[in-house]
């Protein structure tokens, strides 16, 4: 009898970006098409402009329209409540947050990213306060959002009354005070899962299981952002998140907390970061082959593409509806 795994949902951060024109993207591809082309190829994709500022519900409709059933967004939180409020005062920015049309993706909402800055060291009050102050569920983020900021948020308001299904958070650090037992327990106390974030050695890599699942942010080995990764370096990935989807750890997890691991099966969420040469969109794909995950059309540099094949406009990835066109709000360059 097989052993019962996790899902693994692999794919990419951000999806709108000028140079995979003509490289990821096929030459003649209209922006607003762009999701839909890279959700055809990918499970998953992380929801970066939602990091810079509040986007419009109209813009999460018109994403979730343009993806399939099977398919799941990250959204990553704002830098406003991470980055600025450093977790201070930070009811109303949840509860806009909440009510900005995050939920109207529905079905299609996968984990909510919490990214914190390098100068932010943990505080273990101020970061359980915080941690307790996350909805648990699609009912419990819709009584926060329902105290948002009325004024500031009229008219860009989405509270759609959804089933009740359990939200998955993951935080993401950059700090090495986090190397702390005391903060993988909290984190293991209210099913939180801790970013397992490969950056180049900038930051710190801690591979804890902490949640039901596991969330893995694929930087760059060799330079931030940018390299590429070996065959090599995308079999050992694919091994270790193996090892999480069966409910272990690889043999030489990087641990900061010495409490037994549950073995139950885990879902992976995997995305890859090193976008600025275009490695991400390749590698993405080459590990979900060998994860054995791979549904979407391989994707191919179209560099290597033959000009009638690039040339195409029956694109079988295209929708119907589109009857606006929605903004990624893609980052600029600061990486927050």
């Amino acid at each position: 009898m097989a052993q019962q795994r996790g899902r693994a949902y692999i794919g990419i951060s951000g999806w709108r970006y000028a140079p995979w024109r003509g490289v990821f993207y096929p030459p003649g591809l209209v922006q607003r098409e762009e999701l839909a082309f890279a959700a055809a190829t990918f499970s998953t994709i992380e929801i970066n402009g939602t990091f810079y500022s509040l986007q419009r519900p109209d813009y999460f409709r018109e994403w979730r329209q343009q993806t399939s059933a099977a398919f799941r967004f990250a959204v990553k939180a704002p830098r406003y409540i991470t980055h600025i409020r450093r977790l201070r005062d930070i009811e109303k920015p949840l509860a806009n947050f909440f009510a900005s049309g995050v939920l109207a993706l529905d079905d299609r909402l996968g984990p909510l990213l919490w990214q914190f800055p390098p100068s932010f060291a943990y505080d273990e009050a101020r970061f359980s306060r915080f941690l307790d102050q996350l909805p648990r569920t699609t009912h419990e983020a819709l009584a926060l959002a329902r105290r948002r900021e009325t004024t500031r948020m009229r008219g860009r308001t989405a509270l759609p009354r959804l089933p009740e299904r359990p939200l998955r958070h993951a935080v993401e650090i950059r700090h090495e005070s986090f190397r702390s037992a005391a903060f993988a327990q909290a984190l293991r106390q209210r099913g939180v899962a801790l970013v397992v974030a490969d950056t180049a050695g900038r930051w710190p890599l801690i591979e804890e299981v902490t949640a039901d699942f596991v969330y893995l942010r694929l930087h760059g080995d060799k330079a931030l952002y940018e390299s590429g990764y070996s065959a090599q370096a995308l079999d050992w990935w694919a091994t270790r998140i193996d090892a999480w989807r069966l409910g272990t750890q690889p043999d030489d997890a990087r641990r900061i907390d010495t409490s037994p691991l549950s073995r139950r099966p885990r879902d992976v969420y995997c995305y890859f970061d090193n976008d600025v040469k275009v490695h991400a969109p390749f590698d993405a794909y080459d590990l979900s082959v060998r994860l054995g995950v791979a549904a979407g059309t391989p994707p191919r540099r179209q560099s290597d593409a033959a000009d009638g094949e690039t040339a195409r406009t029956d694109w079988p990835w295209r929708r119907t509806s589109h009857a606006t066109r929605p903004r990624e709000a893609r980052r600029p360059k600061s990486r927050g």
